[in-house]
């Protein structure tokens, strides 16, 4: 037999429990780790391993570009461009997208739910009513008869509290909130690929019809030059082979045209779709590439800078706070759970003195509910919280590195698009030379017509392969501003 201990001995161990669990409860403390943001990679300075021309200030070059680091190329990037009717085409898209409204409808959901966990801290209200039919199965008290079957009304409010003294609710909270945020950043993201797409879109369109105009001035060269090769033929001035020479030109050069309006067409039905309409019923105002300015001046964010800026980066690291309040949530259920419920009625058996004074009951409960035995899931789960956690953090990080690839090869590929239009604009002015002399040369009486005809079929050659350095070196400015992030760090869903 055990021996008894004292009550006064019990109720000091009691008093001893009672304020532990007290101080606990007051004490607030929040379990989990806090949300650090990932600092800038320290050893990353440029984007590059070797020095750009774009870098060069000395170069006195009419075709160059230059960079100017350390700002990013603002907001609406786009009227670098200095084209009115290329914004109207990008604020018609921003307008109409279908991709950009869900991302914003997104965000509201997100935010919503955000406000509804963060109503989890606030005490719950709830007003109950009922009516019933009961009768007890047991005599009251021994000697007194049991009541014969009754009918009862009850009407009142109930107050319910979990107090969170680990924090638990914070985190699930701070998760919510974290995400709504990342919602935010993918919004961000959505404006920066609408504006984008309809941009690189618009200047590709603008390119491809100058290279179209082209073809079809180097085409009609060809079909003079095989008109006037056929007429020396009759002449008896030139050899069949001739002949052939000149219809084999005219049908080589040909094969350069359908694949062009093919790229056209499809440039076109993309830009419809990006600008929120059915590429049947498209009819947007694309204007031509000579009306529309080179930025000549390249604003370029410092790495340190570019991680604070680009939408995907942002978006990753709200992942990876959400992933770290997770963790919290995770070891905030290894905890007993702490419920306080008061509750205020009127209730009687008869529904005319149902609100009598006589008939007001109130009453108040504590419930403690604590995990002992569940095959360590709990635990379990909070492992895999853990392992989230590094694998948010990896996904940051290789988004960051990716980032800086975007950028370091949107700089080289300017970089050599300034050395190859300087080519195909050499190429271009001595094909252009070639012709004039061969024109004169012909007026003297030195060459043939067919020399001439040569001549000017080179130079249209010329004049393709410069104007499709050109298009491409509009397409390569775009798309460093896309790798850039446009405007830095957003400032919530972007504007309709």
């Amino acid at each position: 037999m055990s021996a008894r201990r004292p009550a006064s001995e019990c109720s000091r161990r009691g008093a001893r429990l009672g304020a532990a669990v007290a101080a606990l409860v007051l004490s607030g403390c929040t379990v989990g780790p806090d949300f650090v943001r990932p600092a800038p990679p320290a050893d990353v300075h440029r984007y590059t391993a070797g020095r750009l021309a774009l870098e060069d200030e000395s170069a006195p070059d009419e075709l160059a570009q230059r960079v100017r680091m350390g700002e990013g190329p603002g907001r609406e990037w786009w009227r670098l461009f200095g084209s009115s009717e290329l914004d109207a085409l990008v604020e018609r898209a921003l307008e109409a997208n279908r991709t950009l409204a869900a991302a914003e409808a997104n965000l509201g959901e997100a935010r919503e739910l955000a406000a509804a966990e963060a109503g989890a801290l606030s005490p719950q209200v709830a007003m109950t009513a009922g009516a019933g039919r009961q009768k007890y199965g047991v005599e009251l008290l021994g000697t007194f008869p049991k009541p014969p079957p009754f009918t009862y009304f009850a009407v009142g409010p109930t107050v319910s509290y979990a107090l969170d003294y680990v924090g638990g609710t914070k985190r699930a909270v701070e998760r919510e909130d974290a995400l709504a945020r990342y919602r935010e950043r993918e919004a961000e993201a959505a404006y920066l690929a609408v504006t984008g797409n309809a941009t690189v879109l618009a200047l590709r369109i603008a390119s491809l019809r100058e290279q179209i105009a082209t073809v079809e001035a180097l085409l009609g060269q060809d079909r003079e030059n095989v008109k006037l090769v056929r007429l020396a033929f009759e002449a008896g001035t030139v050899s069949r082979l001739d002949v052939v020479a000149a219809a084999s030109q005219l049908a080589t050069d040909a094969t350069l045209l359908p694949p062009l309006r093919q790229d056209l067409a499809v440039a076109r039905h993309a830009l419809a779709v990006v600008a929120g309409v059915a590429p049947g019923n498209a009819a947007l105002p694309v204007p031509e590439l000579d009306r529309v300015r080179l930025p000549a001046t390249l604003p370029v964010s410092v790495p340190s800078e570019l991680v604070h800026r680009r939408p995907d980066i942002l978006a990753a690291e709200e992942q990876l706070h959400a992933a770290t309040a997770a963790v919290g949530v995770a070891e905030a259920n290894l905890y007993p759970r702490i419920t306080l419920t008061g509750s205020v009625a009127q209730e009687s058996i008869d529904l005319a003195h149902l609100f009598d004074r006589e008939s007001t009951a109130w009453g108040a409960t504590g419930s403690l509910v604590a995990p002992l035995l569940d095959g360590g899931t709990l635990r379990a789960q909070k492992r895999a919280a853990v392992e989230a956690m590094r694998s948010k953090l990896a996904s940051y990080e290789q988004t960051v590195l990716a980032a800086f690839d975007q950028v370091a090869d949107a700089l080289e590929a300017l970089d050599h698009d300034a050395e190859e239009l300087r080519a195909q604009a050499s190429a271009r002015e001595t094909a252009r030379t070639n012709a004039d002399l061969t024109r004169k040369s012909y007026a003297e009486g030195n060459v043939g017509v067919l020399q001439v005809l040569d001549a000017q079929r080179i130079y249209r050659r010329a004049e393709l392969g410069y104007v499709r350095a050109k298009g491409e070196r509009y397409l390569d400015t775009a798309r460093l501003f896309l790798a850039l992030g446009g405007g830095g760090p957003p400032g919530g869903a972007p504007a309709r």
